[in-house]
C-alpha cells in the first residue's frame, strides 16, 4: 500500500560512488560545468523524497481506481494529472530527455532515479518514459521542421509520446504488419489506416496532444520487417505554426482490461477509419526494392524501452523484497529449531525465511550490478572524446541490451513469489502490497519483445556479431574481471565457482556451435535457458567486483562503524549468489549438452 512504501538509495549510493568510475563521466563536457561526486547523495535522497512522498500515493488510486474507458476517451485518475504536473514543473518529467537542456543528468545517476519512480508506481512512469524514446527518435531521424514542430512541447510536457508496433495479427511478428500508408501530393506526408493493439499510454487526459511512432508499410513495400517505415502520427494534427489542428483520425476501440499495472492506459487504436489520418516519414521512402528503414529507427526506441522495461521490473523487485523484510521483521510465529521450549520468533529468525530473502536480495542487486553498468556504458557510448571508447562502449551494450531486458524481468516473477511466501497467507490478500507487486510485474517479461525474443536475439545474433569478436571482447572482460579478484580474502570458493561456471558456458557455446547446423531448433528450445547463464555469469562477476571493494571497506571501518552491516550484506549476496545461483549454469550446460528433443518430439494431440 502507498502508505507503506519501503525503499532505499544506500546500494545506489555505493554502485555510482564506490563501484562505478562516475567520476569519469562526469568530467567529461556535457556534465563537467554542471556536477561532481559530491551531488550524488543530494540528488538521489531528494528524488528518493519525491518517489515517497508524491509519486508513491498515487499508486493505489492506479490500481483501484484505473484508468477507464467510456464515450470514446480515456480517464487516468485524478492524482495522476497532479503527479504530472509535479514532475514536468521540477525537472523530472520530459525535459530530461532534451540534449539540450541544462544540468541534465547522465544515464549512471539518472536511472537510479527512474528506479525509485518506478518502484513507487510503476503503472505511472511510461506517461512520461514513452515520450522520452518518442522524442528521441524524432530528434534522431526527423528534419529541422519535424524538430520544431513537435519537439518543443514534447520535451515541455504538454504533449506525449508513445511507439505503435503491435497489431492484432501479428503480436511480436512485426513483420507481417497489415497497417499501409499512402503517399500523398504533400511531400513526406502519408495517409495511414490500420489497427494497432497493446500501446501503452495510447490515450489517455494528461496532455493536449499524444504524437504517436508508427510502423507502418507503404505501397510496394518488400515483404517482412525489411519493408517497414515510421511515421509521426499526431493524435491531434499540427498546423504549421505548432498549434493544434483538427483530430487526426486515431480512434481509440478499447483499453485493456489487466491484472496489473492498471492505471496505465493499454489501449487498442484505429487510425485512418474516416480516410483522414495523416503521417509524417521519418527519414527515406523505401528504395526501388523497397527496402525502407523505419525498422532500424525504431530499435532505437525499442532498446532503450527495453532497457526501461529491465528496470521496472528490477524496481518492482526492489519494493517487494522490501516489504517481505520489514513483514519478516515483525512477524512473530513458532520456535527456533535450536530452542524448542524458548519464546516463539520473529520468522526473520526461521532459516527458511533468511535463505526466501537472500534469494530476492542476491537476485536485485546482481540485477542493479547489470543495469547500472550498462548505463555507464550508455555514458561511455555517448559523451567519451575517445572513439576507441565510445566503439568499445557500444560492443558492451550491444550483448548486455538482451540481457537487462530480459534476466531482471523473468526473475521478478520468482523474486516476487517468495516475497508473497514470506508474508504467508496473508500475502495472498489485498491487504499487503506484494500480491499487487506480482500482478504489476508478469507483463514485463513480455514487454517490448519477449524474453523468448531476448533469448534469440543474444545466441542467434550477439554471439556471432562481427565474427564473434564482440561476444568474444564481452567474455573476455569478465574473464578478466574474476581474474583480478583471484586472491580475495575469503572468496576461494566463490572464485574456483565463477571459474568453472565460464568453463561450462564455453561448452554450452560449443554445442549449439556444433549442433545447430544439423538441427537449427536446438537454438529456440534452449535460448532461453542460456540467457539466464549469461546474465548469472555476468551478474556473479559483477557481485565479485563490488565485494572486493565491500571487503577493503569492512577492514578499513571495522565492525563497530555504523557502514558495518551494508558492506557486509554485500560479501554475503555475492557468497550467496555465487554459490547458490551461478551454479544453476552447470545444470544448464548439462541440459544443453544432453539435447533431449522431447519438447518438440511429442505429438501436438499429446500436449
Amino acid at each position: 500500500m502507498a502508505s507503506n512504501f519501503i525503499y532505499s538509495n544506500r546500494d545506489h549510493k555505493f554502485v555510482i560512488k564506490e563501484w562505478l568510475n562516475t567520476e569519469k563521466i562526469l568530467n567529461f563536457a556535457a556534465f563537467k560545468d554542471t556536477y561532481d561526486l559530491d551531488d550524488v547523495d543530494m540528488i538521489l535522497d531528494e528524488a528518493l523524497k519525491v518517489a515517497k512522498e508524491v509519486i508513491a500515493p498515487t499508486n493505489e488510486d492506479g490500481d483501484r481506481i484505473e484508468a477507464k474507458f467510456a464515450d470514446g476517451k480515456v480517464a487516468t485518475p485524478s492524482s495522476f494529472h497532479k503527479l504530472y504536473n509535479f514532475l514536468q514543473e521540477n525537472g523530472y518529467g520530459n525535459s530530461q530527455y532534451d540534449p539540450d537542456e541544462e544540468g541534465k543528468l547522465p544515464t549512471v545517476i539518472h536511472i537510479a532515479l527512474d528506479e525509485f519512480f518506478n518502484a513507487a508506481n510503476p503503472a505511472f512512469h511510461p506517461y512520461i518514459g514513452l515520450a522520452g524514446g518518442a522524442s528521441n527518435l524524432i530528434n534522431t531521424y526527423g528534419t529541422e521542421k519535424d524538430k520544431a514542430l513537435f519537439l518543443p512541447k514534447m520535451y515541455s510536457g504538454e504533449w506525449a509520446g508513445t511507439m505503435c508496433l503491435t497489431e492484432p495479427c501479428c503480436g511480436s511478428d512485426v513483420g507481417d504488419i497489415t497497417t499501409k500508408a499512402f503517399a500523398t501530393d504533400e511531400p513526406g506526408v502519408y495517409k495511414i489506416k490500420g489497427t494497432k493493439c497493446f500501446i501503452t499510454a495510447g490515450d489517455h487526459d494528461l496532455t493536449d496532444n499524444i504524437i504517436h511512432l508508427l510502423l507502418a508499410k507503404c505501397e510496394g513495400a518488400a515483404p517482412g520487417t525489411k519493408g517497414i517505415s515510421l511515421f509521426i502520427v499526431p493524435k491531434i494534427w499540427v498546423n504549421e505554426d505548432g498549434s493544434l489542428g483538427e483530430p487526426n483520425d486515431v480512434t481509440t476501440v478499447a483499453i485493456e482490461h489487466k491484472m496489473g499495472i492498471k492505471g496505465s492506459a493499454t489501449a487498442m487504436l484505429s487510425f485512418g477509419d474516416q480516410g483522414t489520418c495523416r503521417g509524417i516519414l521519418l527519414g527515406n521512402p523505401p528504395d526501388e526494392k523497397g527496402k525502407a528503414q523505419g525498422m532500424a529507427q525504431m530499435f532505437v526506441m525499442m532498446n532503450g524501452a527495453r532497457q526501461g522495461t529491465g528496470l521496472t521490473a528490477m524496481a518492482i523487485a526492489q519494493a517487494a523484497y522490501n516489504y517481505s523484510v520489514a513483514y519478516a521483521k515483525e512477524r512473530v510465529q513458532g520456535k527456533a529449531i535450536n530452542n524448542p521450549k524458548g519464546d516463539r520468533v520473529r520468522i526473520i529468525d526461521h532459516e527458511d525465511i533468511r535463505r526466501m530473502l537472500m534469494f530476492q536480495k542476491s537476485v536485485i542487486e546482481a540485477s542493479r550490478a547489470m543495469i547500472m553498468k550498462n548505463s555507464y556504458y550508455l555514458d561511455l557510448m555517448r559523451f567519451s572524446d575517445d572513439p576507441e571508447e565510445r566503439k568499445m562502449a557500444e560492443r558492451r551494450v550491444d550483448v548486455n541490451n538482451p540481457l537487462v531486458k530480459a534476466y531482471p524481468s523473468d526473475m521478478v516473477w520468482q523474486t516476487t513469489a517468495e516475497a508473497i511466501q514470506v508474508h504467508g497467507g496473508y500475502g495472498f490478500t489485498e491487504e499487503y502490497p506484494v500480491a499487487q507487486c506480482a500482478r504489476d510485474s508478469k507483463i514485463l517479461s513480455i514487454w517490448e519483445g519477449t524474453n523468448f525474443i531476448q533469448s534469440l536475439d543474444l545466441v542467434g545474433r550477439k554471439w556471432i556479431m562481427d565474427s564473434g569478436k564482440v561476444f568474444g571482447e564481452w567474455f573476455k572482460e569478465i574473464a578478466a574481471s574474476v581474474e583480478s579478484n583471484k586472491e580475495l580474502e575469503g572468496f576461494a570458493r566463490e572464485h574456483e565457482i565463477l571459474s568453472k561456471a565460464m568453463g561450462a558456458y564455453r561448452e554450452i557455446q560449443g554445442f549449439i556451435a556444433m549442433t545447430f547446423a544439423k538441427n537449427i531448433k536446438v537454438v529456440p528450445l534452449f535460448s532461453t535457458r542460456i540467457l539466464h547463464a549469461t546474465a548469472m555469469l555476468w551478474g556473479g562477476s559483477l557481485l565479485l567486483e563490488q565485494a572486493a571493494i565491500a571487503v577493503a571497506k569492512i577492514k578499513k571501518l571495522g565492525e563497530d562503524h555504523h557502514d558495518y552491516p551494508f558492506y557486509q550484506g554485500k560479501v554475503q549476496t555475492t557468497k550467496f549468489y555465487i554459490r547458490n545461483i551461478v551454479p544453476e549454469i552447470f545444470k544448464i550446460a548439462e541440459i544443453v549438452k544432453d539435447c533431449d528433443t522431447s519438447a518438440i518430439d511429442i505429438p501436438e494431440e499429446a500436449l
